[in-house]
């Protein structure tokens, strides 16, 4: 599962196909409808946030807007109902750096173009309900390098 600290518009298709899908089972996970993934860590700070489903469900609307942006048809009535104002949820530059670097390794095998788009962007921007703030890899990043 990955769910992107990045914002959906550095995604190439496959990318934000992937994290829409992977974003549709949190919200089943975080809603407590499946028992595979609860421990998940790509999950922590969404538990963390005060506000979980509130949170996951912000995270598929922004998704479900870029795709719209981009004229593809996700269905926008598998987010469900909003619950109350999404938290803002702390994450580290060092994540977003991490998250930048696996991104380009995929990008550049699949989609050169949007590869070479995001490698000149120094300061890439958060998926909306992230605020960046000083700070290493985040612990519960548990993919290598």
């Amino acid at each position: 599962m990955r769910l992107w600290t990045l914002h959906p518009v550095y995604l190439d298709a496959r990318g934000l196909t992937a994290c829409w899908r992977e974003a549709l089972l949190a919200q089943k996970v975080l809603s407590g409808r499946t028992q595979g993934y609860r421990h998940h860590p790509q999950l922590q700070r969404f538990r963390q946030s005060g506000d979980p489903i509130a949170a996951i469900r912000y995270y598929l609307l922004v998704l479900w807007q870029e795709a719209n942006r981009r004229a593809y048809r996700f269905d926008l009535s598998r987010i469900d109902t909003p619950a109350g104002t999404p938290p803002d949820i702390p994450v580290t530059a060092g994540q977003l750096a991490f998250e930048k670097r696996h991104l380009l390794s995929k990008l550049s095998k699949r989609a050169p173009r949007q590869a070479e788009t995001l490698e000149k962007t120094e300061s890439p921007l958060p998926h909306p309900l992230f605020s960046i703030h000083e700070g290493p890899v985040e612990e519960w990043e548990k993919a290598p390098g």
